[in-house]
This record gives structure tokens, sequence and C-alpha cells, in this order.
């Protein structure tokens, strides 16, 4: 017969009834310690915790989620799950959604028709409590803040200028700014830039914090020497093409991303041009290949895995509170830019 002998449970599937009698407690007592622990004493809450690992008791998520009325998923759409980019943005959202309990979909928008049918769904059919969007070129009309059938919306990364929801950024400006100074100290006076998509924000961001930095140190803004890009190696390596090309080359150039800075060393070094001997060269990211590509590259460091940390608990905290409506534009908070210093840049010789 199944029973309980001496506090310990003899049972295939011990229940919440079996963990509070364990712990001396209600069983409201022993829910409330599982799924907001500040909500006990904390002695209270080590009783439980003890008596949970006694029984071998496992909380059925699934009913949980079902008396919550929640899916226990979030959706994160990302505009190319290929890109190296965002394998520590995705590491620090799923970190953070296991703690609360929450499973992690992950969404490529830029697959075929991929956000006309799937995404609405999942906007629209209680399929996730919240979205994190990684995708700032997303048609708005899929989230406007007015429009309540839709779960939390955060964005991370990019984001859709004039939106009102909440947003997690990178101070993209003021890292372009930072490589056009780190040049300038250096003695560059002539220095290029590679751009991301033209209808990217964060192409725009980039653009706008290296032309203020030029401005800033009076050095020339020359149409020739800016270089179109979509944040992939090829187009790096067609921008050393147009740079061979130039009857007066920048001694130095800037990238919207590492791909693209990589990209255009390894295109020069096949012709013969030596980094940073004959042009030095900053990216933008910090991706895991920066430190390792020969030479390293110096570049500006994204803190991606507090990008998906914050981003995520911005998003938990929204599904816990669906009352909390955002201030102001929503904006949530800018993360600051940092310039790590590499082998691919020195002085003017």
């Amino acid at each position: 017969m199944p029973g309980r002998r001496g506090g310990i449970v003899n049972k295939a599937s011990p229940t919440i009834q079996d963990v509070a009698r364990m712990a001396n407690v209600s069983t409201a007592t022993v829910s409330r310690a599982l799924s907001a622990p500040a909500s006990v004493a904390e002695e209270t809450r080590r009783l439980v915790i003890e008596a949970v690992e006694r029984s071998g008791y496992r909380v059925n998520q699934t009913a949980r989620n079902l008396r919550r009325k929640q899916a226990g998923a979030i959706v994160v759409l990302v505009p190319n799950i290929g890109n190296p980019f965002f394998s520590r943005i995705l590491a620090g959202i799923e970190a953070t959604a296991s703690k609360a309990g929450l499973n992690v979909l992950i969404a490529d928008t830029r697959q075929p028709r991929a956000h006309e049918g799937p995404l609405s769904e999942y906007l629209h059919n209680n399929r996730a409590d919240g979205i994190l969007v990684l995708d700032g070129s997303l048609p708005d009309r899929f989230f406007s803040a007015g429009n309540r059938s839709h779960p939390p919306i955060v964005y991370a990364c990019e984001w859709s200028e004039g939106t009102r929801l909440p947003s997690i950024r990178f101070d993209n400006a003021g890292g372009a700014a930072l490589a056009v100074e780190h040049l300038a100290d250096l003695g560059h006076k002539s220095i290029g830039h590679i751009l991301g998509p033209l209808d990217n924000v964060l192409t725009r961001e980039r653009r706008r914090g290296f032309d203020n930095a030029l401005k800033a140190r009076g050095l020339p803004m020359r149409p020739d020497w800016y270089f179109d890009g979509d944040f992939t190696l090829a187009t790096g390596a067609n921008a050393a093409l147009r740079w061979l090309e130039l009857p007066e080359r920048p001694t130095a150039v800037t990238a919207s991303s590492d791909e693209m800075a990589c990209g255009f060393m390894s295109e020069l070094y096949r012709n013969g041009v030596k980094v940073p001997e004959d042009v030095s060269v900053v990216g933008f990211d910090d991706i895991d290949i920066a430190e390792r590509f020969i030479p390293a590259l110096t570049t500006i460091s994204q803190p991606r895995m507090e990008i998906g940390e914050t981003a995520a608990n911005a998003l938990i905290d929204l599904i816990r509170n669906p009352d909390r409506k955002p201030t102001g534009t929503g904006f949530t908070r800018l993360l600051d830019a940092r310039l790590v210093v590499r082998s691919s840049t020195r002085a003017v010789a």
C-alpha cells in the first residue's frame, strides 16, 4: 500500500499535498513558495525546498500553465539565425527564460513568408506568453502598442523607429564615434566606412555616430570613402575591391559589422595589402571570430549576453505584470559601447 513512514513518501508520483505535510504548511504556501518565492518567509521557503527534495516532487508545468492560461513559452524573432552575432544574445535569453520556467521558441523572420502566417498565430492565438523581437524591419502592423490582443512584446538590438514598445538598445552611434576617435588618436586623417543595409536602423545609427565624430575632429567626409554593405563577409570583400580602385585611399576603414571587417581584411590580403601596415580596420560587434582572426580585429564590443538577459527580464516582467504600461515612448534601456583594441589598427607611419 502506498503510504508515508518517517517523513518519507513511498509512492511513484508525490503530490503537492505530500510536500505540504512534510513541510507542515498549507498547499497554498507550497504553491507560493514555488511560483513566487519572494512572497513567503525565508524559513518557510527553506522547509518547502527541503520537502520537495526529500519527496522527489516535480512541478507539473503544463497543468500550472493551463491554470494560469499561459503557454509557458516565449518566441524570439531573429532576422538571420545563422548570423553568429545572435549566438550569445540567444544564450542570455535562454538562460533567463529557463530560470523563469519558460521555454524559448526561435523563428527566423527572413524565411519566405515567415511573418505572414506563423507569426500572426503566435501573436494572436495565445501560443506564446511574450515576444522578443530582434528584427526591426518587421511590419509595424504586427506590433501596434494599442492592439491588446497580442502578448507583451519587447525589442532587443534592433527596433522600429517611432515604436512605443519597450526596447533594449545598444549605443550604436556612440560605438561608431569611439571607432573614429581611436583612429584619429592614432593620427589617421582619412577614414572610410563600410555601411550596413541602408534600410536598417543600426546602419543609420552607426553612420550618424561616424559622421558626427568626423565633424567633431574636423576630418573629411568624402562620398567615395563610404562603401555599401549588408553586414556579410561578401560585402566586406566587395568593399575591399572598391578601396583598391580608389586613386586616393583612406588610411583607415571602420565597418558596421565584424563580418564585413573580416571580409574586407581577407580580400586585401589576397591582393597583397597588409593590415594594419597599409590600412587600419575597426569592426563592430565583437563576435567570437574577431579575437581569433589574423590580425585580431579591433572592434566595438556589444555586451551580447547582457542584451539577451536584459531583454528577457524586461519581457518576463511584462508577462508577470500584465497591467503595467510602458511610460513615455516605452524605451527601456541603452547599453554602453566599449572599444576593444587589438592588432588591426596602428598609428600612421
